[in-house]
């Protein structure tokens, strides 16, 4: 088994159309599918159920799949680290990020490990949390965050930072008539919501705040990202729930930021890594990430408020 042939499993794996592979990997269609035979035979499975209509990965295929991509992350990490040792560093650190992490603490702490460790080539990887999970037990990544710590065995989650979850409302909404809104008020309107596969851990812990109202919310878009949430509440097309810096990062100014009546929900941050991880870059870098704290002056203005819809007391 050659690069090549995984390369060209891929392809196929992602394409499901032999021709369309093909012309993405500059090569004819025969070689290809010559390729492919030679992978099933070198492995002694069909990978591939191949009609005249369509083409369609087996289970071994399947399965074929959730390996390859990785091996080619191994592949590229191990350039990079070649790349980083000629250019002068002594050390790496993978840090894998799910759930839109809190953009208010990420590059203090980044600007923090190049002014303590600057030998120390640091490496981002925005991963959906399922593919983290994988990288962390992989040694694909050494330490990464995401807001969930259901992990399962084998990986520490240990909660680090802590945000309120705040209603994102279009401003001039009548609903801006409060200064901590209801939750069942919320709910009377349409949510746009992150999507669950993108950002898993956000989304489980938004999912527990809705719970709490006997309420059923009317989500009508799930969004790959917090910028595309504010520009649709911007738009006026629907309330959104997230983080506090989120919401400020993004700088809307059609977006007001809003608490929940009652006790305010705390999104949660988690750091994860391997159990028994020893590297004395990770201790120092779970050091920073446990200590860090915002400067009163680092942190995010607070979104200035519109003038009130007529009728409605500021």
């Amino acid at each position: 088994m050659e690069l090549r042939h995984l390369r060209c499993f891929l392809a196929v794996a992602e394409e499901l159309h032999f021709a369309r592979a093909a012309e993405r990997l500059h090569i004819e269609q025969s070689p290809l599918s010559r390729t492919i035979k030679e992978l099933e035979e070198d492995l002694g499975e069909q990978l591939f159920n191949r009609t005249s209509r369509s083409t369609r990965l087996t289970r071994a295929g399947k399965l074929f799949l959730e390996h390859v991509p990785r091996i080619f992350t191994a592949l590229q990490q191990a350039r990079d680290s070649v790349r980083a040792a000629a250019n002068g560093f002594h050390g790496q650190l993978r840090i894998a990020l799910s759930d839109g992490i809190t953009p208010s603490r990420l590059p203090t702490l980044l600007a923090l490990c190049r002014q303590e460790e600057p030998e120390v080539d640091i490496r981002l990887f925005e991963v959906p949390l399922a593919q983290q999970i994988k990288g962390l037990h992989d040694d694909l990544y050494d330490v990464g965050f995401a807001q969930s710590d259901e992990v399962g065995e084998g990986i520490v989650a240990e909660a680090v930072w802590t945000d309120p979850l705040l209603v994102a409302v279009p401003a001039r909404h009548h609903l801006l008539k409060h200064k901590r809104i209801p939750l069942d008020d919320v709910l009377q309107f349409p949510l746009v919501l992150c999507d669950a596969l993108t950002c898993e851990g956000h989304a489980r812990q938004v999912e527990r705040v809705l719970r709490c109202s006997e309420r059923e919310p009317l989500v009508t878009e799930r969004v790959a990202s917090f910028e595309l949430m504010m520009v649709m509440v911007s738009a006026g097309f629907a309330l959104g729930l997230a983080g506090g810096p989120h919401i400020m990062a993004s700088r809307e100014p059609g977006v007001v930021a809003r608490p929940l009546a009652g006790r305010s929900p705390i999104l949660t941050t988690y750091l994860l890594y391997r159990e028994g991880e020893s590297s004395e870059v990770l201790s120092r870098f779970i050091e920073r990430v446990q200590a860090i704290d915002l400067p009163e002056g680092a942190r995010p203005a607070p979104l200035p408020e519109p003038d009130p819809p007529e009728g409605i007391e500021p």
